[in-house]
């Protein structure tokens, strides 16, 4: 039986890795860890204006969910004793959190003792922009040189609507002016990503070429403008998952994304580089494993609270769904990984 010793002098038994991790282990002679959180990404709820087929964490106007201020508090203690290079902050609807402006005004003011402030990044689905009572969140995010990120899964309207419902590609387009006309898209410091994810069950096309597209097409049609286009394949859980269950498709999908494994994409895994708190302030390797409600493992502390230093280098916490990320060129929050 191979045993390896992680820091926290737990043992991890290589003798009963998963599929995932065993592929992982073939490929690069040791278990999934992580190197460094560099980014701290934080849910601060489930609650949203949209209730998209695609979600991973189910989130609706429904939901309930919010991350309170102490728990904030604690994101920002940990993240400036870690020297943390960016807070990607999620939801749902980030926007919605009754703190969230707080949150962001903190984390951007710094400590008051030379710190220039940690640098923010929104996950916003930009509909909620045109929401009474948001009208202004645009200028906000500005002014404080937020970067972007806004899901389009597609430049053409019907398939937008299609997945994230009737109306959402043009108030979409309507908030991207809104941001071109404050700079975002222009401004370098104002950055401007825009996601795309298949509408079914398969691999994401070329990154770099698809991005073209988008550019050429919502140039021509609505003369906007954007950063870059990222690249996130669809994970096979959440409402994706019943999805594919509906049109007994799980199986075939999951294959796919097994006979898709390319090793090169281990080393650039966000699983390594970042870390999920969600509103309750428990800890995941990333945002799916946050949505199976699957917290860091072997040993380590699992809430904000008691965050310890040698979560920089656990052990990952993997499942069948981490085919997703390795498959084809890979697949993070930030994107394509070869």
């Amino acid at each position: 039986m191979l045993l390896m010793k992680a820091k926290t002098n737990t043992i991890l038994k290589i003798d009963t890795m998963n599929d995932f991790d065993s592929q992982v282990v073939e490929a690069t002679g040791v278990p999934l860890r992580a190197e460094r959180i560099s980014i701290m990404q934080i849910n601060v709820g489930l609650v949203c204006n949209q209730q998209c087929a695609h979600c991973h964490v189910a989130a609706s106007p429904k939901r309930k969910e919010q991350m309170g201020w102490e728990t904030m508090e604690h994101v920002l203690r940990v993240a400036r004793s870690i020297d943390c290079g960016l807070l990607d902050i999620t939801g749902g609807a980030p926007e919605i959190n009754p703190h969230f402006r707080r949150f962001v005004t903190a984390a951007r003011r710094g400590n008051g003792e030379g710190d220039a402030g940690i640098p923010v990044q929104v996950r916003t689905n930009l509909t909620i922009m045109l929401e009474p009572g948001y009208e202004d969140a645009a200028a906000f995010d500005a002014e404080h040189r937020v970067k972007l990120v806004a899901s389009l899964p597609c430049y053409l309207e019907e398939n937008v609507d299609r997945q994230r419902g009737e109306g959402v590609y043009r108030s979409s387009v309507e908030a991207i002016k809104m941001l071109n006309g404050l700079g975002y898209g222009h401004d370098p410091e104002l950055t401007l990503d825009l996601v795309y994810n298949p509408l079914g069950p398969y691999l994401p096309p070329d990154q770099k070429a698809l991005e073209n597209d988008y550019r050429q097409e919502l140039r021509e049609r609505w003369g906007i403008e954007f950063t870059q286009l990222v690249t996130i394949t669809n994970m096979p859980i959440g409402r994706f998952m019943g999805d594919l269950r509906r049109q007994k498709k799980a199986d075939a999908y999951r294959q796919l994304l097994r006979d898709a494994f390319n090793p090169s994409t281990v080393e650039g895994l966000m699983c390594r580089h970042q870390i999920d708190v969600d509103w309750d302030g428990n800890m995941y390797d990333c945002d799916f494993n946050l949505a199976l409600k699957l917290k860091v493992n072997h040993g380590m502390p699992t809430n904000i609270r008691d965050f310890d230093p040698a979560l920089h280098t656990r052990f990952i916490e993997t499942g069948d769904h981490c085919f997703g990320c390795t498959a084809g060129r890979g697949s993070s929050c930030g994107g394509a990984l070869v």
